[in-house]
């Protein structure tokens, strides 16, 4: 487990760093806003695809390897990264980063799905949701961080060093892997049939549009509407980063104690949370003090808490272990590929809504970016943003809901789930 957590690790951490970095990229290497943004979609596009072809390799491979070869593409990417001349470069460099990091992610769950049971296979899928939780959490501050002592760059130097670090420690992973099965479909979305499976893989959708996004893109604002440095607002992000640290572990003992507390119970009060949270949010304005977003944050931060890990566990509860791979390929296609499609969204509505407001596409890029001067215009941006977001999210969550009252019409009402209590 420490060898998996040194792998996970550095993988949220590269997603939930990059909103404090863009502001610091755009001064250095321009604020062309496709490539600009390429610098956390170009991560996310190939996390998501790679994810599908991990998936039915890793089965095949061997999880170990798969964990291995992810983490030297990382290190690559990290490497070309930290070298770029410009934003061509670095985003090819983010593209091999998502390359590797979906084959840890992956690897890594299915080597856990495969390597432990009951009470030890759920108390590791906790903490595998706690270091995504930590990576969340500490993303924004260590970016922050490491920008106002070694610029933008020093940040892939640290990702590159966990990175390899992992790969010295590899040989302690064990070697699980499953013989192929001949009439294996090389993407296989067969375990999407399975109203359960379906309903966990929709509240990571929900998680990218409510939580995610914000998690990427409020450094963003802070800096647009308060003129907050990249440190400041990384600290700042501590408000909703650390209930996702504390989540993860807090739902397990939950659920271990108490037989009424149910994993879909736990989603459900998240979704729920997460739906409160974003609305708090629509208070932020230059007008507003900026405390005044700390509740909203707060809640999206245990709303997302209580979910990761918890979702990984039960989703691949629904399959045999020989198909734990395909599985986790799946489930992290539908998370990250959801992620990079609402990122880009996000980017791409509120760069339209600057520019519609300021008529000029300079000032709008620039302001899009987080470089501030134009803070009322962000905030109304952010604001209609985040009725589309609440919007949606009413209806994944009303969704998740209808397909988890069919599994258990179909089932007799039982649910198949990791239980810490029962051992299965």
């Amino acid at each position: 487990m420490p060898v998996i957590v040194l792998a996970v690790f550095v993988v949220p951490l590269a997603i939930s760093g990059m909103g404090v970095l863009l502001p610091t990229i755009a001064r250095d290497l321009g604020a062309s806003p496709f490539l600009l943004q390429s610098v956390v979609n170009g991560f996310n596009a190939s996390f998501a695809i790679f994810t599908l072809v991990w998936g039915v390799l890793s089965d095949r491979l061997g999880y170990r390897a798969t964990v291995i070869i992810g983490l030297a593409f990382f290190t690559l990417g990290s490497l070309v990264s930290t070298l770029a001349p410009d934003l061509v470069v670095l985003d090819i460099g983010r593209i091999l980063s998502g390359i590797g990091g979906a084959a840890v992610f992956t690897g890594s769950a299915s080597l856990m799905s495969n390597a432990w049971e009951g009470p030890a296979r759920a108390r590791n899928f906790a903490i595998f949701g706690t270091v995504i939780g930590i990576g969340s959490a500490i993303g924004p501050v260590i970016a922050g961080v490491l920008t106002g002592w070694l610029g933008w760059r020093g940040v892939f130097i640290v990702f590159g060093i966990v990175t390899v670090l992992a790969i010295v420690f590899s040989r302690a992973l064990p070697r699980i892997s499953h013989a192929p099965e001949p009439s294996r479909k090389i993407i296989d979305f067969d375990v999407l049939r399975n109203p359960h499976f379906l309903a966990l893989a929709l509240v990571p959708v929900a998680t990218a549009i409510g939580a995610i996004t914000l998690g990427t893109y409020l450094p963003v604002a802070f800096g647009a509407i308060y003129d907050l440095s990249a440190p400041s607002a990384g600290l700042f992000m501590l408000f909703m980063m650390v209930p996702i640290v504390v989540a993860p572990l807090a739902v397990s003992r939950l659920i271990h104690r108490f037989a009424a507390v149910t994993p879909m119970g736990i989603i459900y009060v998240a979704l729920i949370a997460m739906l409160v949270g974003d609305a708090a949010l629509l208070v932020i304005s230059p007008e507003v003090a900026i405390w005044w977003a700390v509740p909203g944050m707060f809640l999206i931060g245990a709303a997302f808490g209580m979910t990761i890990g918890l979702v990984d566990g039960e989703a691949l509860a629904q399959v045999p272990p020989h198909r734990s791979g395909a599985a986790a390929g799946v489930l992290n296609f539908v998370r990250v590929g959801s992620e990079a499609v609402v990122i880009a969204a996000f980017a791409a509505i509120v760069t339209t809504l600057i520019f519609a407001n300021l008529g000029d596409h300079a000032l709008a890029d620039a302001t899009s970016a987080g470089i501030p001067g134009q803070g009322a215009a962000y905030a109304a941006a952010f604001r209609i943003i985040l009725l589309v977001m609440i919007a949606t999210n009413i209806v994944l969550t009303l969704v998740v809901v209808a397909l988890h009252r069919a599994h258990l019409r179909r089932t007799g009402g039982g649910v198949r789930h990791v239980s810490p209590r029962a051992g299965i």
